[in-house]
């Protein structure tokens, strides 16, 4: 099973952004665990923000989003068909004492056949969103680690791209720059889930 754990509180202004300064991440698509699999997640300070460690070894059905303490904040549920791919996000009582059971979230990726070109995903919201009529998309191609995340038809609201160094020096593919756009409207917990999505539909977790 794939646990996520964030070095935050989920009451932090991470959380829900409330500055409109821009957040900038370093993806590290490596798990800290020795030959573990998963990513470590580090904010502008270079301080571990997230972790996922997967301890059973491509086990990717399903993926827990915890705090410092070991509480749960979100699951994500994969949900497989015969032409495409979903998954959904769950929140957790505040007590963290049990999942919630309908989806915050659906993250559903088009068929592969009509679009080998580029990963392009869907996402809705469900039960407890407060703003339903919002949607966001996931657009990136496969064959590169870049990928954006967008709200309505082209509100950009993240974007992760290949680590450039001070000195311009491109890092590996494994090294990767996410920023989020600095807004109050903007849930942190969810660009991170879906960060978390769109590298286990492209396998890179």
């Amino acid at each position: 099973m794939l646990k996520v754990s964030p070095e935050i509180n989920l009451l932090s202004p991470l959380s829900s952004a409330e500055s409109t300064t821009d957040h900038s991440y370093t993806i590290w698509m490596k798990s800290l665990l020795f030959n573990g699999c998963g990513c470590t997640i580090f904010d502008s300070n270079g301080e571990i923000v997230y972790r996922i460690d997967n301890y059973s070894m491509k086990c990717r059905s399903q993926v827990h989003l915890m705090n410092l303490h070991g509480k749960v904040l979100l699951t994500l549920r994969r949900k497989k068909f015969q032409i495409f791919e979903q998954w959904e996000g769950f929140r957790w009582s505040v007590s963290g004492d049990r999942m919630r059971d309908k989806p915050w979230f659906q993250v559903r990726r088009d068929c592969r056949i009509l679009t080998r070109s580029m990963t392009n995903c869907h996402v809705t919201f469900g039960y407890d969103h407060k703003v339903k009529k919002n949607f966001y998309r996931i657009i990136g191609f496969p064959e590169k680690s870049a990928f954006k995340i967008l709200r309505g038809e082209n509100q950009l609201v993240a974007e992760v791209k290949r680590k450039q160094s001070s000195s311009g020096v491109i890092l590996g593919e494994d090294v990767l720059s996410l920023k989020v756009e600095g807004s109050p409207h903007i849930d942190h917990l969810l660009i991170m889930a879906l960060v978390i999505v769109y590298g286990l539909i492209n396998d890179k977790l």
